[in-house]
């Protein structure tokens, strides 16, 4: 392999303050502009660690993302801004990281990463930061991780709490070490329906673009075997120990896992029907449904916050949070149509009630912000 060429004048200077760190130095420098890092994730996390890995001279970074920028990202996706709504946040953290360094090089990614893909996306990068705010996602990442031989920076928020590691490292404990098996998905509000205070997200992500210039450079003490967690309005950090674990089914001495799997059937998440029409209603074939004789029960199961913005009149709302254990407060006698904002908590409501034994669920396609676009253009969206 041809050696690199040496940092030129600009780059010395816009680097000198690295350059001058002992533990940097151009030796190390060189190092960061040879690394390829991939982010998954543009959001919340991926922003401002895309921002600081970007500054901190990493030549290559790759960031995978299928979404595109929407108005209620800005308030803690700082790599976006007012302009880029409705582009892909690919294009739009392309076009800014190159912006704040033109010697880094940006592949954008714009795919949504999974089983089938996973391990050709990630083959090839040394390093992997996971900015996804899903189960599916971190046991995919980490698996494919691990079965490719490259240790990831992870790390997750939730309302004021967020936690940072580094694993799949040689050696070190992987994700499913610490958390085997996923939680119900019932049981796993979305910042949509717990929040999340801005910031957060800037300061754990930026945490994760630190662990990947240490690991990059090999200085310090790595988060490997450590699990951090950041309690923000307590301005307290504490420290969990984690082991690698011998009975581990991917990274353990006799591993059971040698390929994906469907992370999302792994985490319980997902219509029970392959025949999407078993499981949705359309705003129009609910609107044609309420004006009959004997009208679908409406089961909101967003939070109370967000029924106070916009409802469809006549629904029960029951926070799918607290739906577990309110089920007998749901008549069995009618069918019932879940409504949530965009469609995916009352799939999961619609998945939960029919396990319990509800005949006739279905789910409203798109949420209360399709019917207010097809509908109802009067009602307040957000």
């Amino acid at each position: 392999m041809a050696a690199s060429p040496p940092l030129t004048s600009d780059e010395l200077l816009r680097y000198a303050r690295h350059l001058t760190l002992p533990e940097v130095g151009l030796a190390g420098q060189e190092r960061l502009r040879a690394a390829r890092v991939l982010l998954v994730g543009a959001g919340g996390l991926g922003s401002p660690a895309a921002l600081y890995l970007a500054a901190a001279g990493i030549g290559t970074l790759g960031v995978v993302d299928a979404d595109v920028v929407d108005a209620s990202n800005l308030q803690r996706q700082v790599l976006h801004d007012t302009p880029s709504i409705g582009t892909r946040k690919v294009e739009s953290a392309k076009a800014r990281l190159e912006a704040l360094n033109p010697f880094v090089r940006v592949e954008p990614i714009a795919l949504r990463l999974t089983a089938a893909n996973a391990r050709e996306v990630l083959r090839g990068w040394d390093l992997v930061l996971d900015g996804s705010d899903n189960f599916p996602t971190r046991y995919l990442v980490n698996d494919a991780c691990v079965l490719e031989g490259i240790p990831f920076v992870y790390g997750s928020i939730f309302r004021f709490e967020g936690q940072l590691s580094l694993f799949g490292a040689p050696g070190g404990p992987c994700y499913r070490c610490l958390f085997a098996d996923p939680p119900p998905p019932e049981l796993v509000p979305s910042c949509v329906e717990a929040g999340v205070l801005g910031v957060l997200p800037g300061l754990i992500g930026t945490l994760q673009a630190l662990e990947a210039v240490k690991w990059i450079l090999g200085i310090g003490q790595s988060a490997v075997g450590r699990l951090i967690v950041v309690d923000a309005l307590a301005l307290r950090v504490r420290e969990v120990t984690v082991r690698r674990d011998p009975a581990c089914v991917i990274c353990g001495e006799a591993p059971t896992i040698t390929e994906l799997v469907d992370y999302d059937a792994f985490c319980g998440i997902g219509p029970l029907s392959a025949d999407p029409t078993a499981s949705e209603i359309t705003t129009a074939e609910l609107a044609v449904g309420i004006g009959a004789s004997q009208p679908p029960l409406l089961l909101d199961v967003r939070e109370h916050w967000e029924t106070e913005i916009a409802v469809l009149p006549g629904s029960q709302v029951i926070p799918l949070g607290e739906l577990p254990g309110r089920l007998a407060e749901v008549p069995t006698d009618r069918e019932i149509v879940t409504v949530c904002h965009h469609g995916m908590r009352s799939e999961t409501a619609r998945a939960l009630l029919v396990r319990a034994g509800f005949a006739r669920v279905r789910s409203l396609a798109g949420g209360v912000d399709a019917w207010a676009r097809e509908r109802d253009p009067a009602m307040r969206r957000y």
